[in-house]
């Protein structure tokens, strides 16, 4: 019987280059996970129990539907009656991931690389989980099991970029990187934390090829427009710098970023009544987001730009 496994998830890490200059700009900071859209390989299941089969293709169907705690009962069920069944436990996972139980997800997908230890995608999973827990060192340990398992899944050489990114490694990190582009040509984040790694090392030019070709493949990224416009920023070109914020707003009107840019540039080019209303929304989407302090750097560059634009210099 032919069981199709859905959509994993990974562990995405937004990064934020610190603009140069005086100037106040939000820090690197952890987002939530961002989906890489690669396929799933098939895998046949021969389950020694039927009725934990057909628990597990229910499963898989309330998925479909929108169900997930419907299908968590369901998969749970089918590990019960079939313990071994390592599908079972897998999607059990990846449903458990997907309501924010990060610890139970990892157990689950534990028992799936202990039901199969070829179970590739299980331990790639895994490693995302403690990933995101920030365990980097078990994380970094069941990727590598993951690649030897099956060297072409691109989505383990992007994890394990991230956790070499999170060590500060950032050779290792392009390298994996780089083998995640490989192997997922249609992923845009594998490119965009290539250049947040480039942007690490100063080396803007490779940092600013990467941003771009993170945004041949998903042109609405916004934090790829935003890390473009913080290197034109650095690099004196105001003006490409405010149409890479502006794009990055576009892209996502709720990322409070994409505004603290604009105003930077416009404190530059002295446009302050322009730069206070940036920077008032910036600071409005920062307390929407809880993110107090840098709400308190947007309103003490707002403040500058109101007195500025009432006693220009």
């Amino acid at each position: 019987m032919r069981l199709s496994l859905y959509k994993y998830r990974i562990v995405g890490i937004i990064s934020l280059l610190l603009m140069a200059g005086n100037l106040l700009s939000p820090p690197a900071s952890p987002a939530p996970p961002t989906p890489l859209p690669l396929r799933p390989s098939a895998r046949l299941v021969q389950s020694r129990s039927q009725t934990a089969t057909d628990w597990l293709n229910q499963g898989l169907q309330l998925i479909q539907a929108g169900r997930a705690q419907d299908a968590i009962a369901a998969f749970n069920q089918a590990t019960q009656l079939d313990p071994k069944l390592a599908a079972a436990h897998y999607n059990l996972g990846l449903a458990l991931r997907q309501t924010g139980q990060l610890k139970p997800a990892a157990e689950a997908f534990y028992r799936a690389t202990q039901a199969d230890p070829n179970f590739a995608l299980a331990f790639a999973n895994l490693g995302g989980a403690l990933l995101e827990g920030n365990n980097l060192q078990q994380a970094n340990d069941y990727l590598q099991r993951a690649l030897q398992l099956e060297p072409k899944l691109g989505f383990a050489h992007y994890n394990l970029g991230l956790v070499r990114e999170q060590q500060g490694n950032w050779e290792k990190a392009i390298a994996s990187f780089k083998k995640a582009m490989e192997y997922s040509k249609n992923a845009p984040e594998p490119p965009y934390h290539m250049g947040i790694c480039y942007l690490q090392q100063g080396k803007l030019d490779r940092a600013r090829e990467a941003f771009r070709q993170a945004l041949k493949i998903n042109p609405k990224y916004p934090e790829a427009h935003y890390n473009l416009g913080t290197i034109w920023f650095s690099k004196g070109k105001l003006q490409e710098a405010l149409e890479a914020f502006r794009k990055s707003a576009q892209a996502n009107s709720n990322y409070p970023n994409a505004y603290y840019g604009a105003g930077l540039v416009f404190m530059q080019q002295k446009q302050f009544a322009e730069a206070a209303q940036v920077f008032q929304y910036a600071r409005d989407l920062y307390n929407a987001q809880n993110n107090p302090q840098w709400a308190n750097n947007a309103a003490q560059l707002l403040q500058q730009a109101q007195n500025l634009n009432y006693h220009p210099r």
